[in-house]
């Protein structure tokens, strides 16, 4: 049945008070409402759910919708349970959290008809008594929303989703709409595939969101950097995301005794909790919810100012989504992003033991974020290339990369190098393992292919093999090449490649931006100083390495045991001119090393700030938790115990090497700590002797890897780490 253009406005305006529709919204809603498939490709903020409530409110029957998230259910069916004053049944949700009563409302409002919109949990659907409920009523549609939990490409997998259909077929035929704000090209064939509409109409609006902006930063003290950020922009509504629940409970609380209005948000609290938090940030109590990626599916919050990401997500569609949660109102929404590779190998270790398959697919979806976190190219040409569509100016001057612009060359050579690898081989391949080809890299993979013996192998060997990862990027982009989207993603040449290759051209390139390792969070490592990179005084820093070189000549020390590197950086940048500032601001600083070694330090520095006039910085000290890892109190509790460290590892859960790193992190701020009873217990005297002469004597920094480097085999990496934590703590602290 087809409704009249005019009824569906009046509708639109009684039920929703909007005075039109948006985009291909009232298409959609006709096509459904005369009975047919739909699947609906529509960006966050664009009003997919319009697209079935309306629809659902005008039908014949109760609609079906099928959501993955409790707290989006709820959030929807208050909304429009709004609409319609004094008649709460119009709009109901079937899942765990309701009580015997409440299912026994919802039960008798759907066999009297007055339920128009049910909200269904997947798992829920599979009941056998929610299947014999269904089979009772008139079903005008089911909406299969968030559908791209269909597909193991997608970025939020749910098994239960793939029974959709099966289902479907056991309760009664009715149409089928299928929506999602991300989809690439291989989610969109497998959500038609698997609900098995392949008739559907696809409605898809662009991907594009002119208003967002796209950033990612170096993960260089991130937790300063977001409160600074915060800081300037007052009263902005914002969420940060996280990848581990016990890193949202750190962030909150960081942010709260720095001033700053933030909740957690994640699965791991109860209900209750969750409910309150979410419902104060909605209500603008809160600033920030620092929340799992659980957190936003569905929460209509038009205002969400900005969305940072801590932690790199896993894929292009998880970072599209929550970034998407930023400036659905049209306004500004800032996008901002910490990366580190770090991080990658952190998710990449929570692969392993998964089934080969979905590792393989999960490393995929990774390697593609790394690709555009590392990319120098335009943010949103990336973006929406991932979602197979073109963005056709040269760059959107909205995005880090637009705004400060890598040099480019000319990469007609490396592609028509690329392109000519690939028509040479048999068979198609991944792109790293092209790269590797072209880079001359001598791995297992190459070998086992025997591609160690082509004529090409090696050819671009002046390049790394991530230079070459970056120009088969930029060849994807420009359709030289294209993906086998059936088959893990192999690079195959496309009609226009092969052209290109015959006739090339002038082609610019850009290349790859490059980042710092990182530090892992987990063990709060010193390194991840206040400005690692340096940006400080360059004069200043001249004199205190100057000053630091007389006193290590006095002192008979290596320069470096006095201060490090990267506290005279701080230095530099903070202008410490008090010993409590100095060990507060400056990292690798402890109290016991500024009363030993800073008393110099900082009279020079005061001497320089007033000869040149300078002006200190604001006092931006980020107050942390007090304990950021529970482990370092009982660590350094127990060693003062002198509690064998085998003990104190098994206690926390720890192997012996994961000790001995938080005695490390421990040590590197400035503590003491003394192991010399568990030293002599276990390690021959000569051993210690050597080892901490070698130290003092010897070692340009107290690096291990240079000490493994140096010593060599001679010596047990243990033996090593707990004779340098002596010396530390005995000279250096």
């Amino acid at each position: 049945m087809a409704i009249q253009p005019a009824i569906l406005q009046s509708k639109l305006k009684t039920f929703f008070g909007y005075d039109a529709f948006k985009g291909d919204q009232e298409q959609i809603i006709q096509h459904l409402v005369e009975g047919n498939n739909a699947f609906v490709l529509m960006p966050t903020g664009g009003g997919k759910s319009l697209c079935y409530q309306l629809p659902a409110l005008v039908m014949d029957g109760t609609a079906i919708v099928i959501s993955p998230l409790i707290a989006l259910m709820k959030n929807q069916v208050d909304v429009i349970r709004g609409f319609e004053a004094g008649d709460g049944g119009i709009a109901h949700f079937l899942n765990s959290s309701l009580n015997k009563i409440q299912l026994a409302e919802v039960r008798a409002d759907l066999l009297q008809g007055i339920t128009k919109l049910l909200y269904v949990a997947p798992e829920s659907l599979t009941k056998e008594e929610n299947v014999a409920l269904l089979k009772e009523i008139k079903i005008s549609f089911y909406a299969v929303d968030e559908a791209h939990c269909i597909s193991e490409w997608g970025h939020d997998f749910r098994p239960e989703y793939r029974k959709i259909r099966t289902i479907i077929d056991q309760i009664q035929p009715a149409p089928v709409i299928a929506l999602t704000a991300t989809a690439t090209p291989k989610v969109q064939s497998d959500i038609l595939k698997n609900l098995r509409i392949q008739d559907a109409r696809v409605f898809k609006s662009s991907f594009n969101r002119p208003n967002l902006y796209y950033e990612v930063r170096d993960k260089v003290d991130p937790e300063k950097d977001i409160i600074r950020f915060i800081r300037q922009n007052p009263g902005k509504s914002g969420i940060i995301y996280c990848l581990s629940r016990k890193r949202v409970e750190e962030m909150a609380q960081t942010l709260c005794i720095n001033g700053i209005k933030a909740l957690p948000y994640h699965a791991g609290l109860d209900a209750k909790t969750r409910a309150e938090n979410q419902d104060k940030f909605l209500m603008e109590e809160v600033d920030v919810i620092v929340a799992t990626i659980a957190f936003g599916m569905g929460i209509d919050k038009p205002d969400v100012r900005f969305v940072i990401h801590y932690d790199i997500p896993k894929s292009i569609e998880g970072y599209y989504q929550e970034t998407g949660r930023a400036g659905r109102d049209g306004q500004e929404g800032q996008c901002i992003t910490y990366y580190s590779y770090k991080d990658i190998q952190k998710l990449e270790k929570f692969m392993q033991g998964k089934p080969v398959a979905e590792q393989e697919i999960g490393k995929q979806l990774l390697k593609e974020t790394v690709a555009y976190a590392e990319s120098s190219q335009c943010r949103r040409v990336l973006l929406l290339n991932y979602f197979g569509e073109d963005y056709k100016a040269d760059g959107c001057g909205a995005c880090d990369n637009c705004l400060h612009p890598k040099a480019r060359f000319d990469g007609r050579e490396e592609l028509c190098l690329v392109l000519e690898l690939i028509e040479s081989l048999p068979e198609r391949f991944k792109l790293e393992h092209l790269a590797g080809i072209l880079a001359g890299v001598p791995n297992a993979l190459i070998k086992s292919y025997h591609h160690d013996k082509l004529p090409l192998y090696g050819a671009g060997k002046d390049h790394d093999q991530r230079f070459w990862v970056t120009v088969i990027h930029q060849g994807l982009i420009l359709h030289y090449l294209d993906k086998d989207i059936d088959n893990y993603g192999l690079i195959f040449a496309t009609e226009e490649g092969r052209n290109f290759l015959e006739h090339p051209h002038e082609v610019m390139l850009v290349e790859d931006r490059t980042f710092s390792e990182g530090v892992d969070d987990d063990d709060d490592d010193p390194g991840a100083g206040v400005h690692g990179g340096g940006g400080g005084d360059p004069m200043l820093l001249a004199m205190l390495k100057d000053l630091r070189k007389d006193m290590a000549r006095k002192l008979r020390l290596q320069p470096w045991i006095i201060f490090s590197d990267p506290s005279l950086e701080d230095m530099t940048i903070c202008y410490p001119l008090t010993l409590k500032e100095l060990s507060e601001k400056c990292q690798g600083v402890g109290e016991g090393k500024a009363n030993k070694f800073g008393k110099p330090f900082v009279e020079l520095i005061a001497k320089y700030v007033e000869e040149n006039e300078i002006e200190r910085p604001d006092d931006f000290v980020v107050k942390s938790v007090a304990s950021r890892s529970g482990n370092k109190v009982y660590i350094i509790q127990s060693i003062d115990r002198k509690l064998d460290l085998e003990s104190i590892a098994a206690s926390k859960g720890l192997d012996m090497d994961a000790l001995l790193t938080e005695i490390e992190a421990i040590v590197a701020t400035g503590t003491r700590v003394n192991l010399n009873y568990y030293i002599n217990e276990q390690l021959d005297p000569d051993v210690v002797e050597e080892l901490y002469h070698w130290f003092k004597e010897e070692a340009e920094s107290d690096s291990l890897a240079d000490a493994r480097k140096a010593l060599g085999d001679e010596y047990e990496d243990e033996e090593i780490r707990l004779v340098r934590i002596k010396f530390l703590c005995e000279v250096a602290n």
